[in-house]
């Protein structure tokens, strides 16, 4: 299974670009907790953390395809890092100021979530430049839905780690720090400096124009809200069974599912239309999720959440290719941001769903949740399919990535190349 994914990284600047990615992703994956553990280590309370929290998730949301796109027009360099350093200044200055000064910490939350560079959109629109042909791609595409997966589980980790050997105030600018330098590390790669988007056409929705992409938002939107409200259902079920670790196992156990998901799926040569294929992951990862509500002991729920996991990683990597094929011609970074500001957005509705399903109905309604998110989304691929039918037009055969002006692509790749 490893064997394709060391191709992939063989290439020139492969490695360099994925592992500078996830470490300039590093404040986003993890700065939720790290603003949480820094109010609560000054003496706010749980209430201004979670405020704080929301407003750090929701500007990020508004930020990445309004970054995006600029990537977009003006390049990685020009966007990326200056990004990143108005972001990390945002934390800085809410370290310095803390929770005394609610006028300066709020501003300060806000623009470090709004100024989050867009580095996933960006990773993904320079994947066909380094690595050439069409199955190489989609091939990286699981290894970075697999990546995600790890960094969400190390990020967390490590946070906690420099809160217990330092304090929440140096883990907030030590992972900032870490964030600049991985973003760092990608700019000045030749593929990111290299690197131009294809003309585009003037349009005030860029990459929401296009329908297909539309429908596909709207089916990660519910994806989304389903793994937001197992989070809320998890920390229920530990409640039930006393023991707080047991969230940790929940969670633990949905990672490796989707490693082992994301792994197998990357292995394999896939044949047919990636959008037809996305159907069939959504519904086996709705289905895994109905077990879920039968909450049984902490053993065979952990086993279930592992299952629960093991298509998600597939169903980004899936996703990942129809927003390739269906992102107008000149807005790929945007397209690609706009699948992670949908998912967040989701997550979020499903924190929000899942609360009081516990509160009015018990854990096994707020897993409920997690599985009518899945069949939701299931059921607007279903009613889309029109609008998600593969791109065709005259001179799709001919037309090359836009990632890639030197014509290294495979010759009938396209990347976002759909008028």
């Amino acid at each position: 299974m490893a064997t394709g994914y060391l191709d992939i990284l063989k290439a020139p600047s492969a490695a360099r670009l994925l592992a500078g990615t996830l470490v300039g992703r590093l404040p986003s994956a993890t700065g939720h907790i790290a603003i949480v553990l820094f109010i609560r280590a000054e003496g706010g309370s749980y209430t201004l953390a979670g405020v704080l929290t929301a407003l750090y998730g929701i500007t990020t949301a508004i930020g990445q395809p309004l970054l995006g796109r600029a990537v977009d027009l003006f390049g990685q360099p020009r966007v990326q890092l200056p990004a990143a350093l108005v972001s990390a200044l945002g934390m800085v200055l809410f370290a310095a100021v803390g929770t005394g000064t609610p006028a300066l910490a709020y501003p300060a939350v806000a623009l470090a979530g709004l100024f989050t560079p867009p580095l996933e959109g960006g990773l993904r629109a320079l994947w066909p430049s380094v690595l050439g042909r069409e199955d190489r791609v989609h091939r990286a595409y699981a290894m970075d839905a697999v990546a995600q997966e790890v960094m969400f589980t190390v990020g967390p980790l490590l946070v906690t780690l420099l809160v217990a050997l330092w304090s929440p105030a140096a883990a907030l600018l030590v992972i900032n720090v870490i964030g600049v330098l991985g973003a760092l590390s990608v700019v000045v790669s030749k593929p990111s400096r290299a690197w131009r988007s294809a003309p585009r056409q003037a349009h005030w929705l860029g990459a929401l124009r296009s329908p297909g992409l539309l429908a596909l938002l709207g089916a990660f939107l519910f994806i989304g809200m389903a793994l937001g409200s197992i989070t809320v259902a998890g920390v229920a079920y530990a409640d039930d069974h006393g023991d707080e670790s047991v969230y940790g196992w929940l969670m633990a156990a949905l990672g490796l599912g989707a490693l082992i998901g994301g792994t197998v799926y990357g292995s394999r040569q896939w044949t047919g239309v990636p959008e037809r294929r996305l159907r069939g992951i959504v519904a086996l990862l709705a289905l895994c999720y109905l077990p879920l509500t039968l909450t049984p002991g902490v053993v065979a729920m952990t086993a279930l959440s592992a299952l629960a996991g093991v298509f998600l990683a597939p169903a980004l990597a899936c996703a990942f290719i129809v927003v390739d094929r269906h992102a107008p011609r000149g807005t790929v970074t945007e397209a690609f941001s706009w699948l992670v500001t949908t998912f967040g957005v989701g997550a979020a509705l499903g924190t929000g769903v899942a609360g009081p399903a516990v509160e009015h109905s018990g854990t096994s309604a707020s897993f409920a949740v997690a599985g009518a998110g899945g069949f939701a989304a299931l059921l607007v691929l279903l009613v889309t399919q029109r609008v998600l039918k593969a791109p065709t037009g005259p001179s799709d055969a001919t037309i090359r990535t836009e990632n890639d002006r030197s014509g290294a692509a495979q010759p009938g790749f396209s990347s976002g190349h759909q008028a």
